[in-house]
């Protein structure tokens, strides 16, 4: 088994800055080559402290910068123009992806399409909300204005 210090998060085995221990081969072949990890040494306690504590002023930052974004995207409708029908029906369906691109169109900023929710298929024009969870802890409503274009 080796002893290591996470450098990155990887999914299953912890978050950056965690020390833990793999077998010979996983480390050897994966974590070690692709920089994941770096191996554990007895000054290697520092390099967790500091790597923890970068770890912690990332998140207090990105959680600053979520709510910012939180009050632009709740304080104004984005509109999609989408193709429809006379009778108002769309011709396909309003997507996650096509939310987060008339987000950045609108200039609030970019938004992971993954982190959109969409209460139902949209198929037709209108007024709808669509939930944004842009961090841990912050979660913003968009109100979202489908109308019909060309």
């Amino acid at each position: 088994m080796a002893k290591l210090i996470l450098t990155h998060e990887v999914t299953g085995l912890g978050a950056a800055g965690d020390v833990v221990e793999v077998k010979d081969g996983y480390a050897r072949n994966f974590l070690l080559p692709r920089g994941f990890a770096l191996t554990w040494s007895k000054g290697g306690e520092k390099q967790v402290e500091s790597i923890k504590a970068a770890r912690v002023a990332r998140e207090h930052a990105s959680l600053e910068d979520a709510q910012k974004q939180a009050a632009a995207l709740s304080a104004k409708p984005v509109k999609l123009v989408v193709k429809a029908g006379e009778s108002g029906r769309l011709f396909g369906t309003v997507k996650q992806g096509d939310v987060a691109d008339a987000v950045e169109a609108a200039g609030l900023g970019r938004i992971d399409k993954r982190k959109v929710e969409l209460p139902a298929h949209i198929k037709s024009v209108g007024s709808y909300q669509a939930n944004v969870r842009l961090h841990d802890d912050v979660a913003a409503v968009i109100e979202l204005d489908v109308v019909a274009g060309k």
